[in-house]
């Protein structure tokens, strides 16, 4: 049988100003504003409690705002319920009806929407395909892996043609290799759909390998926005620098700053240092130093930092070191799992290109 393509209907999505107060004083989101474009995804990324998920059910219509305003391509959607926008989302429970085959559950949103029965199996059919699930469609969910179930739950909201397509934590349930093939997959499917995608994770590493954007949320407000690239290489402040992948944090003082290049001039221990001054004046600051950035060599050098191995595990296909300097101690990575450095050694710690980073001192 030949199936019917699924569509993409790709819209924006655009908050202006908007919060979420429960019982009138609790700010679950403070003044956000964001765009994602079309065809784009974006993850809401950030601890527990943060708004992330609060903000997707307020695009979903699952939450109204109490102020501001939501736009859903061009139209406002503020004071929308839930049925009258055109979007989908994929839970993190998948919320699968367990009497239902796996066809009747893609099918089950296409059936109430009125479409013909011919129509509503082709489409359902398609999805399944769509997912790597064809030849599927009879078993029921109790007897799929929760890979398959996502699959599903991810092929019953495509059907559905929406202008968004929302995921809230779509993976938490699933173990370590799994995450990163479904998620290899989502990312794969928005792509060649155009998707517009809205992802929540609290998982750092998930964010960085599906998104277009990243919004970092902390206390009900936006801490940063930008590429994962972006995130990692240039954090705005500290939270951003550790939520964003490990980093070591250290204060630090700005000893001058060359405003014709925009360098920074520090001194870490008589080690003088010149980095990106970031737009910070001279003055109290901190460092972020990732832990794949930080190199370990023997004791001696005088173009490095002394310091001593606390700590060396071996976890396969890098080294992991806590090493303890002046400045206190230092999580480090290394590939090299061969020339080890035992814990107890004595070892010379310098930076790798690009470095590390400054950023504001803590407030």
């Amino acid at each position: 049988m030949q199936t019917t393509s699924i569509k993409s209907k790709a819209a924006s999505v655009e908050f202006k100003g908007v919060s979420k107060v429960y019982g009138g004083t609790v700010k679950a989101v403070d003044n956000v504003s964001l765009k994602v474009e079309a065809g784009e995804l974006v993850t809401l990324l950030g601890p527990s409690g943060c708004g992330k998920t609060t903000t997707l059910r307020m695009i979903a219509g699952l939450e109204m705002a109490s102020s501001g305003s939501i736009r859903i391509g061009e139209t406002d959607v503020t004071l929308l319920p839930a049925t009258d926008r055109d979007v989908s989302m994929v839970f993190q429970s998948y919320a699968l009806f367990p009497h239902m085959t796996v066809l009747e559950n893609v099918s089950y949103g296409l059936r109430v929407s009125g479409l013909k029965k011919a129509v509503v199996r082709d489409r359902a059919l398609n999805g399944l395909e769509l997912v790597g699930l064809d030849g599927y469609g009879d078993r029921l969910p109790s007897e799929l892996s929760g890979g398959q179930q996502q699959r599903v739950a991810v092929a019953r909201a495509l059907v559905l043609e929406p202008q968004v397509l929302l995921f809230d934590e779509p993976l938490s349930n699933l173990d370590a290799k799994l995450r990163r093939q479904v998620r290899e997959e989502i990312r794969e499917l928005q792509q060649s759909l155009g998707l517009t995608v809205v992802y929540v994770t609290h998982d750092q590493e998930e964010a960085l390998a599906v998104s277009d954007r990243i919004i970092v949320m902390r206390n009900a407000e936006i801490a940063q926005a930008g590429t994962p690239r972006q995130l990692y290489e240039e954090p705005a402040d500290s939270f951003v620098a550790d939520f964003i992948g490990e980093a070591n944090l250290m204060d630090v003082s700005i000893e001058a700053v060359d405003q014709a290049n925009g360098t920074a001039f520090i001194d870490l221990a008589g080690l003088a240092i010149r980095l990106s001054a970031r737009n910070l004046p001279p003055g109290p600051a901190m460092l972020a130093v990732r832990p794949n950035r930080i190199e370990l060599l023997p004791s001696g050098r005088v173009d490095a930092l002394p310091g001593k191995v606390i700590k060396s595990t071996y976890v396969g296909n890098h080294m992991e070191y806590v090493v303890q300097l002046e400045q206190g101690e230092w999580f480090a990575t290394s590939d090299d799992v061969e020339a080890v450095h035992v814990a107890g050694s004595a070892v010379s710690v310098r930076f790798r290109h690009p470095g590390p980073v400054l950023l504001p001192a803590r407030s």
